[in-house]
């Protein structure tokens, strides 16, 4: 599975998504008729309450979940013509991804958990590699601990040196901070967007936090799982 080289598309594309529930006789409206377009290297933040479908979202950008109907194009290929397998091969040539609650796997360290994601994509992992991006992240002195001897600050950084280490094109990250205090919360955001102007990435981040969300250079507002005509451009 190939991804395109077109640098003046968007790279993600979604197209009137839909997403519903049916929960007995009732159905529920999770998303509705959402459609955006997301250039390349832009900050854009995903905002709404509680329920209004920001995570749901997320995940059919990603190809984790399918729509009800519509359509998520990433990089120019329409994912939900792709099969599971092909997904997953193109999230790993794609993206990376930050979640609120680290995600790693408790029984690797630091190190190991980092060189994951090149493990996962074939590619030749090293350890020096590994290294340099724990190192970039103020984490040079934890190569060997795994996340029960990390602080939760810790943990994410880890997180997010797993998110680059394969230097995505797209940096997912849902509620990074919902975890963590309030000044190590400000601190995992800075670097996260430091290394994201680094590298080029485009980042879309889910959060309910308007002061986080106006550091991104747009915001999509969901209501009711509906996107607010105002944000859609």
């Amino acid at each position: 599975m190939s991804v395109s080289e077109n640098s003046s598309a968007a790279i993600v594309r979604a197209i009137a998504l839909t997403k519903q529930i049916q929960t007995g006789a009732a159905r529920l409206d999770i998303l509705t008729d959402v459609s955006f377009d997301i250039a390349r290297g832009e900050a854009v933040a995903i905002i709404g309450a509680s329920g209004s479908g920001k995570s749901t979202l997320l995940g059919l950008l990603a190809g984790l979940d399918t729509p009800s109907a519509g359509q998520v194009l990433l990089d120019g290929v329409d994912i939900f013509t792709l099969d599971e397998d092909d997904r997953a091969e193109l999230r790993g040539q794609l993206i990376g991804f930050v979640f609120q609650s680290f995600q790693l796997l408790t029984y690797l360290t630091a190190l190991e958990n980092v060189m994951l994601p090149l493990e996962i994509a074939g590619a030749a992992p090293t350890r020096k590699q590994a290294q340099e991006m724990l190192a970039r992240v103020g984490l040079a002195e934890r190569f060997t601990h795994h996340p029960n001897q990390l602080s939760g600050g810790e943990q994410q950084r880890v997180a997010i040196a797993r998110a680059f280490i394969c230097a995505p094109k797209l940096l997912l990250a849902d509620e990074p901070t919902g975890n963590l205090d309030a000044v190590t919360g400000a601190q995992i955001i800075d670097l996260m967007f430091e290394l994201n102007r680094e590298r080029g990435t485009t980042l879309i981040l889910v959060t309910h936090n308007e002061s986080l969300s106006r550091r991104c250079g747009r915001q999509l507002r969901l209501v009711a799982g509906r996107l607010q005509p105002q944000d859609a451009q």
